[in-house]
């Protein structure tokens, strides 16, 4: 069983819980305390040594960084759970083209809005409401060309769900429930919408979406 170290609330332990859940992965979560600061000690960094979570540990198997290990379970486990990167040439560089706009287009934008808003308050700090602001604005054109992608196909990578659109997910929900003017930007653009309600009411985000 692939064991999950990370703190069940934090982005990317549950974006690679999705990923276990959608592709029908049973997986441990071990507990890393944030608080006391258990990521930060030479235990930790001695397997992860940036500090951060999550990371797994597969038979033996270390790694780090949820995109990585995200695409390593997807392609060790082909045959089970939602097909979820192509392994057709053209389709395939259409899921490579889709996944750097999530995370160039997108999370480059709301992650750190994120880390403003509610990670630096979680720390007791005042968020930068100045950059917020900017990196907002910056989001918004972004989001128009999500719309206009999303007119002519289902999914960013086409007509099928892939790893590049739920990588939008744990970010992109933070992001949403940060009030009514953030909310907004999404509900406003009618593909984007339809798209966005599409993925996050997949069962396997609903069973992690509070927790991995």
């Amino acid at each position: 069983m692939v064991k999950l170290y990370g703190f069940p609330t934090t982005t990317c332990t549950r974006f690679v819980a999705l990923i276990c859940r959608e592709q029908n992965i049973p997986y441990e979560l071990i507990h890393v305390n944030l608080a006391k600061g258990e990521h930060k000690q030479p235990a930790f960094t001695a397997i992860q040594p940036f500090g951060q979570v999550p990371y797994i540990d597969d038979e033996g198997f270390i790694l780090y960084e949820s995109r990585a290990i995200a695409r390593y379970l997807i392609k060790k486990y082909p045959n089970q759970g939602t097909s979820l990167i192509p392994s057709d040439p053209k389709a395939e560089a259409l899921f490579e083209q889709a996944a750097s706009i999530e995370a160039f287009n997108f999370t480059a934008f709301v992650a750190p809005i994120i880390a403003e808003k509610v990670f630096k308050p979680y720390r007791g700090l005042q968020p930068n409401e100045e950059l917020v602001s900017e990196l907002f604005a910056s989001l918004l054109p972004k989001l128009d060309a999500y719309d206009l992608i999303l007119s002519k196909q289902k999914y960013l990578a086409g007509d099928s769900v892939t790893l590049a659109d739920l990588a939008h997910l744990a970010y992109g929900t933070a992001f949403y429930e940060l009030g009514v003017s953030f909310a907004e930007v999404f509900d406003s653009r009618p593909n984007f919408t339809r798209w966005w309600k599409d993925i996050s009411s997949r069962p396997a985000w609903l069973a992690v979406k509070d927790g991995a």
